[in-house]
């Protein structure tokens, strides 16, 4: 009789990268070419852009709204980042990581990345990197959604996020799109044959 392996659990993916290095675009991708993989959608205040939706790429709500399930303890994880609050709501992870055994892609910052550890859950990390500060700069200076001053804010926040990669599990720079899209794809396979995430079976072995 051959072995065979069920999933004990899904995976956690945790992809964090400082504002322009493409980690919203490597997510789309990523769920695209990676079977059952699902993202999970986070909680924001900030306004909603143009091409944006709704429940698909972020849950938008109000300060108040926010505040109110910070109050509940609805959150895993949340921070304040460039003036606007983020948040991963309990809920999102234990339905679809442990209740549902599927592999959950987390796009949080670092600061968000730092909190899930502090509380112990288990996951596995990855820093996007731009491949250099020029392309960093060509990238915010090309969103043209935002005031300069916010830019500003956010190289120099790159710039300290960029000083954590070292806490993370895999780094992975941002370059050309596929080739990272593929890189972060075999990330992820690796987890999922981790020993500890499956439950493997093997009869004849049995004594």
């Amino acid at each position: 009789m051959t072995g065979h392996a069920d999933q004990k659990q899904g995976v956690l993916i945790v992809l964090s990268a400082p504002s322009g290095a493409g980690k919203t675009t490597v997510a789309n991708k990523l769920l695209k070419a990676v079977p059952g993989l699902e993202r999970s959608i986070s909680h924001t205040t900030r306004p909603i852009r143009p091409g944006e939706k709704n429940g698909v790429d972020y849950h938008f709500v109000t300060k108040k709204e926010f505040e109110g399930m910070v109050a509940r303890d609805e959150f895993i994880e949340w921070a304040e980042v460039h003036g606007n609050l983020y948040g991963t709501a309990f809920a999102n992870i234990d339905d679809v990581v442990l209740k549902e055994k599927k592999d959950l892609l987390l796009v949080i910052d670092v600061q968000g990345a730092r909190t899930l550890s502090r509380r112990g859950v288990e996951f596995c990390s990855i820093f996007l990197m731009p491949p250099s500060l020029e392309e960093l700069k060509r990238r915010l200076a090309g969103r043209g959604s935002d005031p300069a001053e916010v830019m500003e804010l956010r190289l120099r926040n790159a710039m300290d996020e960029v000083a954590e990669m070292g806490s993370f599990d895999y780094t992975v720079i941002n370059g050309d799109l596929d080739q990272a899209v593929a890189e972060v794809a075999a990330i992820i396979t690796a987890e999922r044959l981790k020993t500890k995430n499956r439950g493997l079976v093997f009869p004849d072995f049995n004594r």
